[in-house]
C-alpha cells in the first residue's frame, strides 16, 4: 500500500508538473499565431479605431482559461462618433478555446474579460449610435481570418464605469462600480443570457429630471437574445434598488433607425419604507429619523417604437398605489396615518399635450385633522381640469408628523376648492371654480434665516360660475403678515378679467434680501427694499378710455436696490433708488438711479396706462422720461441665450439682436457722456429717443467721435431674435480718416482700402438694411447713398493707384494727394456704384467711375488725362480685387455680379 501511494503521488506530481510546464510553454509556442489571427480578425470585423499598448498570452491572468490580454486597450466608436472612445480599459482579455486550437488549429474566442473599463455609449438626436463597430458576417471574410470566430459563453466585467447617453430618448445612465457576470451559449443565433450584476453607484436621468441618484443596484437577469434580428427579451429579471425589489420584463428590438420597446417595471406589495430607500439621498437622510409603514404597488410601462427621424415615440405610463400608510417622524404622538393614494399618469407618444394625470384619491390624517383631494387633468397648454381639494390641518402637527426639512410651519390651513373645466388663456376660458382659502395665525421659519414670518393671515375667495374670465372674481380680505417687526397689509378685490374692476390697498415695508433668505434657493439671489402706501380703485376700461375722474389711484412706492429682469434682456436692471408716485393713470418717476451691467442712468418722468399694461396682454405702456448717463454699453442689451452661455464658455459666439418690446410707447430725452456700441466709442451724446410699435427712433442726435461732431438719425426694429432692420442718416464733418480706420470697426469694414490713407474727410450718407444675429449688416440688403467729401487726403498705400502707376509708368499717381473732391456713391445688391469724379495730381487729370462690392471686387473705369490740359487721355480698366487689382488698357471691364437679398433666407451667424 505504501508503494502504491508513493507511486500515485509521483504520477500525480509529474502530471501536475507537466501540466504547469505545458501551461507555461503553451503561450510561448503559440503566441504569434493567436495574436496575429486576433489582430486580423479585429481589422476585418471592427470599423472603429482599435489601439492597445501590449499583448500577453497566459493561463494565469484568468486561471484556468488561456487568455490573450491587451493592456491599455481603447476602441473608438462608429460614425458619427469616430473620434469618441467607445471602450477603454486597463485590460481586455479574450479567452481561447483550447480544444479548437489544439485539434483544429482554429482560434475561437469564447470568453471576454474587462477590468477597470470605461464604456461610453452615445446616441445622437437622429438615433445614430457609436456602438455599430462590428461588421456583419454577411460580408466576405478574408482567408487569414477564416479560422477565427467568436462563440462567447462568458462575459465578465469588473470595477468599471458605464455611461449611456441617448439624446434621441433623452435618457442618461451613469453607473460607477459596475460589475457584471454573464453566461450563455452566445455563439448561437438565439440564446439565453444569465446575468449577475452589481452597481455601487447608479444614476438615471430622463429629460431634465434625475430620478435615481447614487443608488446601489443588484440584479439577477435572464435575457433571451436573438442576434439575427438584434432582439432582447427580458424573461425573468429581479432587481433590487437599495432595498426596493423590482421585477422587470419586456423586450427591446434594435431597428435600423431606432428601437421597438415593450417594458414593464413593477414592484408589487412592497414595503413603503423600501420605496423611500430608492429615492434621492435627501430622502434617505430623512428616513433615518422616520418610521414608515404601509404597502405600495408600482408599475411603469413603456411600449411602442422610438424612431427619432420620423418622430415616432412610445407610450409611457406610471401607476402608484399606497395602502394603510403611516409616517412618524421622531416618534411624534400624532403621526400622519391612514395614508391612501391612487395615482395614475399616461403620456401617449411621449406627447405632453396628451398628458393625463389622474389622482382619483389622496387622503391622510394627522389626529382628527385631514387632507383629501381628487385631481384629474388632461393636456398641458390648455388642460382639462377636474379638482376637488379639502383640508382642515394644523400645520404645526403636520410638520412634526412628517418632518418637513429645513422649515418650521405653524397655523391653521383650511382649503375648500372645487374646479372643473378647461383652462385656455388665449380664448379667455377658465374652469368653473368655487374656492375658499383660510390661513390663520401662520408662521414660517427656515434654516436659512434666523427670524420667522409671523402673524400670517389670509382669507381669500375665488369664484367663477360660467367658466369665462368675465365672471371670475378674486377677493382677498385681508392678507397680512409681520416680518422683522414690520407689518404688511394687502386688501384686494378683482372682478371680470376681461375688463378688470379692481380695488387694491397695500401698505407696509419689505426688505426683499432678508425675506428672500427665508426661502433661500441655491443659485438664485434677490435683493431690495420696498415701502408701499398705495390704493388703486377703478376699471381697466376707464383707464384705457381716459375717464380719469372715475379712477382713484394714489399713493407712493419707494424702491432701493431692486433687481428686475425681463425676457427681452440678458442682464438684470438694478434700481439703486427711486420713488413712484401714483396719481390716477400716471406713475411718476422721481430721482431714479438705475444700473444695467456697466451702464448707469439717472432718470425722472412719468408712465401712463400702467393699469392696462399690467392687467392686459395688449395694453401699451406710455411714458416720457429725461435720462442722464455717465456711461452706456449697448452691447450688454444683446438678448439671446447664446450670449448668456458665452459668459461661461468663451468659445461660444454671442449672437442675438436687441429686441424692442412691441407694447411700449416711450419718449426719452437723453444725455450721455460716453456710449459704447460694437467698438464704436461715442461721447457727449444728445438725442431724442422714441420707442413705439417695436421700433426705436433716434432723432436730432449728436455726439462726438474721433475728434469730430456727428449728427445722426436712426430707425431700428427687431423682426425676430435673429434679425433686425435699420435706417440711418449721418452727417460727419471734417474727421480724421486715419483715426476713423483705427477706431471705428464699421469704417474699417466698409472702407478697408483706407488703411494707409491720411487726411480730413466729411461724410453725408443715408443707408438702410438688415442686421444679422451678430448685429452686423447683411451687405446685400443695404440700400442708400451719399457723398464723401475729401479734403487734403494722402491716398498712401492704395493698391489700385499703385497698379495703375505700374501699368502706365506714371509714378506721380502712385500715392496721390486729393483736395476738395466730392465722391458720390450709391449702394444696392452688395454693389457700391461710384459716380464719375475728377481730380488733379502733378499735372495729370484722372477721371474715375465704376463699381465695387463689399467683398472687395472691382470694376473701375479710369481715364488718365495727360498734361497740360488732360485733353488727351489713356483709357484704363481696373478689375480683380482691392487686394489684387488688375489694370489693363481699354474701356471694357468685367461686370460684378449683383447679390440680391433674400428675406426668407437671412444671414445667420452660428455659434
Amino acid at each position: 500500500m505504501k508503494k502504491i501511494v508513493v507511486k500515485s503521488l509521483k504520477i500525480l506530481g509529474i502530471s501536475i508538473a507537466i501540466l504547469l510546464l505545458g501551461m507555461f510553454l503553451f503561450p510561448i509556442i503559440f503566441p504569434d499565431k493567436i495574436e496575429k489571427e486576433i489582430k486580423s480578425f479585429a481589422n476585418e470585423n471592427l470599423k472603429g479605431e482599435l489601439n492597445f499598448k501590449e499583448a500577453n498570452l497566459s493561463f494565469f491572468n484568468h486561471f484556468p482559461s488561456l487568455t490573450l490580454s491587451l493592456e491599455k486597450f481603447s476602441l473608438k466608436g462608429s460614425e458619427p462618433f469616430k473620434k469618441d472612445t467607445l471602450v477603454s480599459a486597463n485590460e481586455i482579455a479574450f479567452g481561447i478555446n483550447l480544444k479548437d486550437l489544439i485539434f483544429d488549429g482554429k482560434v475561437t474566442i469564447d470568453e471576454i474579460y474587462l477590468s477597470d473599463a470605461f464604456m461610453n455609449v452615445k446616441v445622437n438626436e437622429k438615433g445614430e449610435a457609436n456602438y455599430n463597430v462590428y461588421v456583419s458576417e454577411n460580408k466576405k471574410v478574408s482567408k487569414d481570418t477564416a479560422s477565427t470566430a467568436i462563440r462567447l459563453d462568458k462575459i465578465s466585467i469588473k470595477n468599471s464605469h458605464l455611461v449611456y447617453d441617448d439624446k434621441s430618448t433623452k435618457i442618461l445612465i451613469n453607473a460607477k462600480g459596475f460589475n457584471y457576470h454573464g453566461k450563455g451559449d452566445l455563439d448561437k443565433a438565439v440564446f439565453d443570457l444569465k446575468t449577475e450584476a452589481k452597481i455601487d453607484d447608479f444614476n438615471f436621468t430622463f429629460g431634465e429630471d434625475q430620478y435615481l441618484k447614487n443608488k446601489k443596484v443588484n440584479a439577477d437577469l435572464i435575457t433571451k437574445i436573438n442576434t439575427n434580428s438584434l432582439s432582447f427579451i427580458f424573461e425573468e429579471n429581479n432587481l433590487k434598488v437599495n432595498k426596493l425589489p423590482i421585477e422587470f420584463i419586456g423586450k427591446l428590438d434594435f431597428l435600423k433607425n431606432g428601437y421597438d420597446l415593450d417594458f414593464n417595471v413593477k414592484s408589487q406589495n412592497s414595503k413603503l419604507n423600501d420605496f423611500f430607500t430608492a429615492l434621492p439621498p435627501a430622502y434617505v437622510t430623512w428616513l433615518e429619523k422616520t418610521k414608515v409603514k404601509g404597502s405600495t404597488d408600482l408599475l411603469l410601462t413603456l411600449k411602442g417604437k422610438y424612431i427619432a427621424s420620423t418622430n415616432e415615440k412610445p407610450d409611457l405610463a406610471f401607476n402608484m398605489k399606497i395602502r394603510e400608510g403611516e409616517i412618524n417622524h421622531k416618534e411624534t404622538p400624532l403621526p400622519a396615518s391612514n395614508i391612501f393614494l391612487n395615482f395614475d399618469t399616461k403620456l401617449p407618444s411621449l406627447d405632453t399635450e396628451r398628458l393625463k394625470v389622474n389622482i382619483d384619491s389622496v387622503f391622510f390624517n394627522v389626529g382628527k385633522d385631514y387632507v383629501k383631494a381628487i385631481i384629474k387633468s388632461e393636456g398641458l397648454s390648455s388642460p382639462k381640469i377636474d379638482a376637488r381639494i379639502k383640508t382642515a390641518i394644523d400645520l404645526a402637527k403636520l410638520d412634526k408628523a412628517i418632518g418637513i426639512q429645513n422649515m418650521d410651519l405653524k397655523g391653521q390651513l383650511n382649503l375648500d376648492v372645487n374646479s372643473k373645466g378647461i383652462y385656455d388663456s388665449e380664448n379667455k376660458i377658465v374652469p368653473i371654480t368655487k374656492g375658499k382659502v383660510l390661513f390663520k395665525n401662520g408662521y414660517i421659519k427656515t434654516d436659512f434665516y434666523p427670524n420667522p414670518i409671523t402673524n400670517i393671515n389670509v382669507l381669500a375667495d375665488v369664484s367663477d360660475n360660467t367658466g369665462s374670465l368675465k365672471d371670475l372674481k378674486v377677493a382677498i380680505k385681508p392678507a397680512s403678515f409681520n416680518f422683522e417687526g414690520k407689518p404688511v397689509y394687502v386688501n384686494a378685490n378683482l372682478e371680470n378679467l376681461e375688463n378688470v374692476k379692481y380695488d387694491i390697498v397695500a401698505k407696509g415695508e419689505l426688505d426683499l434680501a432678508k425675506i428672500y433668505k427665508v426661502f433661500s434657493q441655491k443659485g438664485l439671489n434677490l435683493q431690495g427694499y420696498i415701502k408701499a402706501d398705495v390704493a388703486f380703485k377703478g376699471t381697466q376700461a376707464d383707464a384705457v378710455a381716459g375717464n380719469y375722474n372715475r379712477l382713484n389711484n394714489k399713493g407712493t412706492l419707494l424702491l432701493r436696490n431692486i433687481k428686475a429682469s425681463s425676457e427681452y434682456l440678458p442682464k438684470q436692471f438694478v434700481i439703486k433708488e427711486g420713488e413712484f408716485v401714483f396719481n390716477q393713470d400716471k406713475m411718476n418717476f422721481n430721482n431714479f438711479s438705475v444700473v444695467y451691467g456697466q451702464s448707469d442712468f439717472k432718470m425722472d418722468g412719468y408712465m401712463q396706462n400702467v393699469i392696462d399694461f399690467v392687467l392686459s396682454e395688449k395694453g401699451v405702456l406710455k411714458g416720457n422720461f429725461n435720462i442722464n448717463a455717465n456711461y452706456i454699453n449697448v452691447d450688454e442689451f444683446m438678448s439671446n441665450s447664446a450670449k448668456n452661455q458665452a459668459e461661461n464658455n468663451p468659445t461660444t459666439v454671442a449672437t442675438g439682436v436687441v429686441i424692442i418690446p412691441p407694447n411700449l410707447d416711450l419718449q426719452f430725452n437723453c444725455l450721455a457722456q460716453k456710449v459704447d456700441f460694437d467698438e464704436l466709442k461715442m461721447q457727449n451724446l444728445k438725442g431724442n429717443v422714441r420707442i413705439n410699435n417695436g421700433k426705436l427712433q433716434l432723432k436730432k442726435s449728436g455726439f462726438d467721435i474721433i475728434g469730430s461732431n456727428v449728427n445722426m438719425d436712426v430707425i431700428y426694429g427687431s423682426e425676430s431674435p435673429e434679425k433686425a432692420f435699420f435706417e440711418f442718416e449721418v452727417l460727419a464733418k471734417d474727421f480724421d480718416v486715419k483715426r476713423a480706420y483705427n477706431e471705428v470697426k464699421m469704417f474699417r469694414e466698409m472702407a478697408s482700402a483706407a488703411e494707409s490713407a491720411e487726411g480730413i474727410v466729411s461724410l453725408k450718407y443715408k443707408v438702410g438694411g438688415k442686421l444679422n444675429n451678430a448685429m452686423q449688416p447683411i451687405y446685400p440688403s443695404l440700400k442708400g447713398g451719399g457723398t464723401i467729401s475729401v479734403k487734403n487726403v494722402k491716398m498712401k498705400g492704395f493698391k489700385m493707384f499703385g497698379a495703375v502707376s505700374k501699368k502706365t509708368g506714371k509714378d506721380a499717381i502712385k500715392n496721390p494727394d486729393l483736395s476738395k473732391v466730392d465722391i458720390k456713391t450709391t449702394v444696392k445688391n452688395n454693389i457700391i456704384t461710384i459716380q464719375r469724379f475728377k481730380f488733379k495730381v502733378a499735372g495729370y487729370r484722372p477721371r474715375i467711375e465704376g463699381t465695387t462690392s463689399f467683398d472687395g471686387k472691382l470694376n473701375i473705369k479710369m481715364r488718365l488725362g495727360l498734361p497740360p490740359l488732360g485733353i488727351i487721355g489713356i483709357p484704363l480698366t481696373v478689375t480683380g480685387t482691392q487686394e489684387n487689382p488688375k489694370v489693363k488698357l481699354g474701356r471694357k471691364g468685367e461686370d460684378i455680379e449683383e447679390t440680391e437679398y433674400d428675406d426668407t433666407n437671412p444671414e445667420i451667424v452660428k455659434p
